[in-house]
């Protein structure tokens, strides 16, 4: 099982990028996904997250109103598009498929993560 991201690179302050999640079929099935991110010498960090229906969505309060996360179940694919890109959301992005289809925030429930996509955001 293997969870790829992708669509990460140097942007300026302002910027906006779109990040990708994709997965086998199987990773993805019935699960909610995530966004999670670790900026050096700090805590990996939530950043979003979309429920199986993709209805229900939760956002870390520093990103809502400049990132959305979607996904579509056709190409199983899950985007984050960061808008608004500011210094501080410098960091890796890795995406994660959790055990449940509910969108959460807490990563012990998330159990197949992929290698992160790096993000730098120049002021």
């Amino acid at each position: 099982v293997q969870l790829q991201a992708y669509g990460g690179g140097l942007v300026q302050a302002g910027g906006s990028l779109r990040l990708s999640c994709t997965a086998s079929r199987r990773t993805f099935s019935n699960n909610a996904v995530g966004w999670f991110r670790q900026a050096p010498g700090k805590e990996r960090e939530f950043v979003a997250a979309v429920a199986y229906r993709g209805g229900d969505t939760v956002y870390l309060d520093a990103v809502k109103g400049r990132f959305t996360i979607s996904r579509d179940h056709a190409k199983n694919t899950v985007y984050l598009q960061m808008n608004s890109l500011k210094p501080e959301d410098t960091a890796v992005y890795s995406c994660a498929a959790a055990r449940g289809s509910a969108a959460t925030r807490n990563p012990i429930y998330y159990n197949y993560w992929g290698q992160g996509t790096q993000v730098t955001v120049s002021s």
